[in-house]
């Protein structure tokens, strides 16, 4: 058995997580899909020489196949089970037995050319005009992630395809679901189709700050006592991370083949009318909630392959407030300045994720710096719209073109690698609390609390019989947490009290 080079060069790198890994033949089609516990221990047992030996006609037939080999590390088993399904179904590799029947998991489906599309579950994925969204190990986290969408984003659940005022006639999904009646005309067909993609973006785990909305939510709904309420947002957002935020980390789909990424970034040199392919292109985001722990990321892709070891993160440290373009000048300032990294060299294009105040902030810094000869582009989420210098209105690249999938790719990461430090920027800060000083109050119970009120000063603000309830607390450690949080009570001056004293003697 004689194993191709490009095979034994990265059965050497293959991490031992669990995961998917990807065989192709000569032409780099996608022959078999499998998952493993440890991707390195699997993989590698197909290319020793006594598994080649004891196997049998099929399996020596796939092996012998393989020219190359991609692969796609997942959290956990069930995480890569989820993946191999999703990537035999799109793929449909010839070795591939299992799958193919369409008992599935639950899927959320959208069809785009409806005048007012909705989602729906659905079972089978088909190849055809619609959108789909999946698949959900659990059915009840299906459910709740599609009643979650329709309400968050005014989608609306009745079926007619085409709802108009008599289908309004005994519908009060307007009142109670917060639907955006387009039947009635409410908002108009630009607007309501907004809100889907909004909505399409959510469940593709590019609007991460919504799931952080649903636990502030929950927290202020504990907070007033709500509890019913409260219960409800914490299992929803619990079935929500679950199934959007770790598919869009885990379930990415594989890194472009060279070939692929080569061909996105001369498209991205022609739609941008640059001399040469950027080869060496930087993304940049920033990240923070309402101006707070606002931090900023920078990832890097060389020939259209992220290159981790030149990712960078950034603290922001003169701009207060919710202000993105002054924190991208700060970061770009920080870079590309003296105390900036001179031995990386200058990349071939910069992608700032954002509109046009983003993008012209950017360019206002680069031309500070000397710097003026970068290229620079914003990729707005909105519409997937390309801010161009010169140019007045935004390009719109094809949303299949491999260019558009490039940036996009590199935008994304940026967007992830920000998100993970603001997160991570965050923590330590709840980490570091009043309630740190008190006997009593460890790691656990403050965690607990902090849950539970959201905030040190609300927690001032609570009542001690609401504190005593929280689970671990009690009466005599409330008192106590109360005691060392609240203020003592300014006491009367002496002349005031003894006035106090005369006044009720006489």
């Amino acid at each position: 058995m004689t194993i191709p080079e490009r095979v034994a060069a990265k059965l050497d790198e293959l991490p031992d997580k669990p995961g998917c890994y990807l065989f192709r033949d000569r032409r780099g089609r996608i022959v078999y899909v499998g998952k493993a516990v440890s991707l390195r221990k699997r993989v590698r047992s197909y290319f020793r020489p006594s598994a080649w030996r004891r196997a049998p006609p099929k399996l020596r037939s796939l092996i012998g196949s393989v020219s190359d080999l991609d692969t796609l590390v997942a959290r956990n088993e069930a995480e890569a089970i989820l993946t191999e399904g999703r990537l035999i179904k799109e793929y449909r590799p010839r070795y591939n037995v299992s799958f193919r029947d369409d008992k599935q998991f639950l899927h959320l489906r959208l069809q785009p050319t409806d005048p007012f599309p909705r989602f729906e579950l659905c079972r089978v994925r088909r190849n055809d005009t619609a959108r789909y969204f999946g698949p959900y190990a659990s059915a009840a986290a299906a459910r709740v992630t599609l009643d979650f969408v329709e309400k968050q984003f005014g989608i609306r659940h009745c079926a007619p395809a085409r709802p108009d005022a008599a289908t309004h006639r005994h519908c009060h999904n307007d009142i109670v679901r917060h639907c955006l009646a387009p039947c009635l005309g409410s908002v108009s067909t630009e607007t309501y189709r907004d809100r889907v993609e909004e909505a399409c973006a959510f469940l593709e785990g590019r609007r991460p700050a919504v799931l952080d909305e649903v636990r502030e939510r929950m927290r202020n709904a504990a907070a007033a006592l709500d509890f019913e309420t409260a219960a409800a947002l914490r299992d929803a957002d619990r079935h929500l991370r679950n199934v959007v935020r770790q598919r869009a980390r885990q379930l990415a789909e594989p890194s472009p083949r060279p070939d692929e990424a080569l061909v996105g970034i001369r498209e991205i040199a022609e739609a941008l009318g640059l001399k040469q392919p950027p080869r060496i292109m930087e993304a940049y985001d920033i990240s923070n909630i309402s101006g707070s722990h606002a931090v900023a990321a920078m990832v890097c892709f060389v020939d259209g392959r992220p290159r981790p070891q030149r990712y960078r993160r950034f603290r922001i440290r003169t701009v207060v407030g919710s202000d993105d373009p002054a924190m991208m000048a700060e970061t770009l300032r920080r870079r590309f300045g003296k105390s900036g990294p001179s031995a990386v060299p200058d990349p071939d294009l910069v992608l700032v994720d954002g509109g046009i105040a983003q993008l012209r902030a950017a360019l206002r810094e680069l031309r500070a710096l000397d710097r003026a000869h970068i290229p620079v582009a914003g990729l707005a989420k909105r519409q997937e719209e390309l801010h161009v210098p010169g140019k007045r209105t935004p390009l719109r690249l094809p949303l299949d073109s491999p260019a558009l999938k490039t940036l996009m790719r590199l935008r994304d990461e940026a967007h992830r690698f920000a998100i993970g430090y603001h997160r991570l920027v965050r923590n330590r800060a709840l980490a570091v609390s009043a309630l740190d000083r008190i006997p009593g109050v460890g790691p656990a119970r403050k965690r607990t609390i902090l849950q539970r009120f959201g905030s040190v000063q609300r927690l001032r603000n609570a009542g001690e019989s609401d504190l005593a309830a929280t689970p671990g607390i009690g009466q005599a450690l409330a008192r106590a947490i109360l005691a060392d949080l609240r203020p003592p009570e300014p006491k009367p001056e002496d002349g005031k009290a003894d006035d106090a004293r005369n006044a009720s003697e006489s």
